[in-house]
């Protein structure tokens, strides 16, 4: 059984996946309030599914971009856990889970995060291997900027406010918005890579694993 964890911004959510089966997961908003939530959130998972800590086989955790200290009371549990149950841990970057929700396509898809302060995280993927995988470098940017770049068809996901998606929205012939529902992280998808990883093999090692911060503003390349 394998435990994933997803403290990356203000959408939080844990899952557990037996390989097979999600066997259940919960994904909420919270109001900065991530170190009470979390470790609770799991306990209450885990016993509505029926399963303790000895069962646990390995971790999952969402390493950003994000927020610097939520992401960091995700991961600072995780390696907690995976140090204590000696289990292994693998990381994953936290736009990965949200691409992994999207159906493929031969257009580039545009995944976005909050990065706080107006400033959104934004990443370009495009399917290989039939699978969405990340072309160029992380940025930092904001929705005016991000908006004004986006010159041929493109799908867009991700955490996006009203007004954002109403400013994309007016884009038509460029941005193939994605619906709310299909914007929302799922820690189900957390699990899933993670576990795919685990059977490969992948593992991290708990005490050098870090998050993903972005540093620099920079604009998304066309």
């Amino acid at each position: 059984m394998l435990l994933a964890i997803d403290s990356s911004t203000q959408t939080m959510g844990v899952a557990l996946y037996d390989g097979v089966v999600v066997r259940g997961e919960l994904v909420w908003q919270t109001r900065n309030h991530h170190t009470v939530e979390l470790a609770p959130a799991i306990r209450l998972l885990m016993s509505q599914v029926g399963v303790t800590a000895q069962q646990l086989s390995a971790l999952g955790v969402a390493l950003g971009p994000g927020s610097f200290t939520s992401l960091r009371i995700g991961l600072a549990l995780a390696k907690g856990m995976a140090l204590a149950l000696h289990l292994p841990l693998i990381g994953i970057p936290t736009l990965d889970v949200l691409t992994a929700a999207q159906p493929l396509s031969d257009l580039p898809l545009l995944a976005i995060l909050q990065a706080g302060r107006g400033r959104l995280a934004a990443q370009t993927y495009h399917v290989i291997n039939q699978r969405w995988t990340p072309q160029g470098d992380l940025k930092l940017s904001n929705i005016e900027d991000l908006g004004a770049l986006i010159r041929k068809p493109t799908q867009v996901c991700g955490e996006l406010s009203e007004d954002e998606r109403a400013m994309l929205a007016r884009k038509r012939k460029n941005v193939l918005l994605a619906s709310p529902a299909a914007c929302l992280r799922r820690p189900g998808f957390l699990a899933e890579l993670a576990w795919q990883r685990w059977g490969d093999g992948q593992v991290d090692e708990p005490v050098s694993l870090a998050p993903i911060y972005i540093h620099i503003s920079e604009a998304l390349p066309g």
